[in-house]
């Protein structure tokens, strides 16, 4: 199936976005941090407040990836310079293995190449060897290793890869 990528652009769909990832993150990411980390990280970078403020102030874009109309993931990104920061790319349960991850790739390499951006760059958790071993499929190569403290006595323990993007 085809997925179609609708920009979060109102209220609404802020509210849409951060039920996604409230349900996303439960789901997935329980078997690497604690609930309580989960918690913390949404309310401080998922939530509608969060989110409201990434896309008015900071200059993060979301869109919602769309299959037969309907939601099934999102993606955050940022101009960052001569690259596109990935910050968010989730997906349903329901909706991984079809493919889905390829099409979003294939729109963020398009959008780079429109803006003239020469790589995609994005953090990973360093425990999370599903999705890098995804990343890595999707030609991202570990540049470094980063430790950022979060807050509230959190850490993200992360690579943090690349995929060169060529642009004419």
């Amino acid at each position: 199936m085809k997925l179609s990528f609708r920009q979060v652009e109102t209220r609404e769909n802020i509210e849409a976005a951060a039920e996604l990832a409230s349900e996303i993150w439960h789901e997935y990411f329980i078997s690497i941090i604690t609930t309580e980390q989960i918690e913390y990280m949404l309310d401080k970078f998922q939530s509608v407040h969060a989110m409201t403020d990434q896309i008015e102030r900071q200059g993060y874009e979301y869109n919602f990836m769309q299959a037969d109309g309907r939601n099934v993931g999102y993606i955050g990104i940022k101009p960052e310079g001569t690259k596109l920061l990935l910050s968010k790319f989730y997906l349903l349960k329901a909706h991984r293995g079809q493919g889905y991850a390829s099409q979003a790739m294939s729109f963020l390499e398009e959008l780079c190449r429109q803006r003239k951006l020469g790589a995609i760059w994005l953090t990973v958790n360093r425990h999370n060897a599903s999705t890098i071993a995804v990343y890595e499929k999707k030609g991202f190569r570990t540049v470094r290793e980063q430790v950022a403290d979060i807050g509230g006595g959190y850490v993200m323990d992360d690579y943090i890869m690349e995929k060169e993007i060529g642009i004419e």
